[in-house]
């Protein structure tokens, strides 16, 4: 191919990028569409996963006046990014001898969105990232660069996220629900692969909510006597009660109950490295020799590529930068042990367990 050719080849790839990019809107907008629908439950159907038209799958899903056709366009543009497989059946017609039908079922991408015997799934964390508050930030995001003193939810909302999720009963549910979806396959990932528990008495899970995590840590390690659900106040007000579990109410940024290791998961992202430093140091105080800080978070690859894990953690990244902290962010492995090394911990090792979080040790 000449090189004018081939120059004419590349500019005309990257307008189409530019248009894939431009309507990028469209991915989101359609899997939160496709959630609100149930359409992953109603295709599977307790495992069948049978493919089905538009048409059968508004039967089970919708009253009468819903449109297939519109509903096809959604499926069709889902399935180019590996939501949906699609089946493209050859019917003979009186008309013109055969007419096509289209069809879809599940692939591993859209199982995720089916709700399981424990009534979760990710499609809450799809719902959550969409609600109107959130939305509002979007346009904003450029104000993160030039202003990064207050984010982009802020000036969209007039107060901090955690601060307006608790004034809204609902989003802090359907936040819990989302954060729940998303923990429960993590933690079974993590305690199968990590064996850090060993060996741990008393365990302190900073930022547990409702206990889930540690409920699922002290039936993997018995030997954990007693774990600490430790929280706002208002949070483990509402935990439940589970055996060998107290809760207790209090800010991290003032202290944290002793125990021989901290858990924590999805916490230090969301905060500044000063706001980081006081956290992990109040950890450090808690600890007696020899124990250790177990932190779950997302961290970023070194280098930059288009793979799904890099750009799904960069992607979140500029989520956390948008919604909850300007200045909060996802961190390389060096610059969570640079955090760990400045407040006093000797150790750190960093274990990769799943594809989105990994388990940072920081030992004392």
């Amino acid at each position: 191919m000449a090189l004018n050719e081939e120059s004419a080849e590349k500019r005309k790839s990257a307008r189409l990028a530019i248009f894939e990019l431009a309507n990028m809107i469209s991915v989101p907008m359609s899997l939160n569409a496709i959630v609100r629908l149930k359409v992953a439950d109603a295709i599977w159907q307790g495992g069948s996963n049978a493919p089905l038209s538009a048409s059968q799958i508004l039967q089970r899903i919708a009253s009468t006046g819903s449109d297939p056709e519109n509903l096809q366009r959604i499926l069709r543009m889902l399935t180019s990014y590996g939501v949906f497989e699609e089946h493209l059946t050859i019917e003979s017609s009186p008309l013109d001898g055969s007419a096509s039908e289209r069809k879809y079922s599940l692939t591993e991408v859209g199982k995720t969105l089916v709700t399981d015997t424990e009534g979760l799934s990710y499609a809450p964390y799809v719902l959550q990232h969409h609600q109107d508050a959130l939305m509002k930030a979007w346009p904003l995001v450029h104000e993160a660069v030039l202003d990064p003193t207050t984010e982009p939810f802020v000036k969209a909302n007039g107060e901090p996220a955690y601060d307006y999720y608790g004034k809204q009963p609902e989003m802090n549910e359907l936040m819990l629900k989302a954060m729940s979806g998303v923990s429960v396959p993590f933690m079974e990932a993590m305690l199968d692969g990590y064996d850090g528990f060993k060996g741990v008495e008393r365990l302190v899970d900073v930022g547990g909510s409702a206990g889930d995590c540690l409920r699922m840590i002290l039936k993997k390690h018995p030997g954990v006597r007693q774990g600490i659900n430790f929280d706002l106040p208002e949070v483990v007000a509402k935990a439940p009660i589970i055996p060998g579990v107290t809760n207790v109410g209090g800010d991290m940024f003032k202290s944290i109950p002793v125990g021989d290791a901290i858990f924590m998961k999805w916490i230090l992202t969301t905060w500044t490295d000063n706001e980081c430093k006081l956290i992990m140091e109040n950890c450090y105080k808690a600890l007696p020799v020899g124990g250790k800080l177990i932190a779950c978070e997302p961290v970023l690859p070194k280098d930059s590529d288009d793979s799904h894990r890099t750009r799904a953690l960069l992607e979140g990244d500029i989520f956390v930068m948008t919604i909850y902290r300007a200045k909060g962010k996802h961190r390389t492995e060096e610059e969570f042990n640079q955090l760990g090394q400045s407040v006093g911990f000797s150790h750190f090792h960093a274990f990769y367990v799943d594809y989105f979080y990994t388990v940072l040790e920081f030992q004392k």
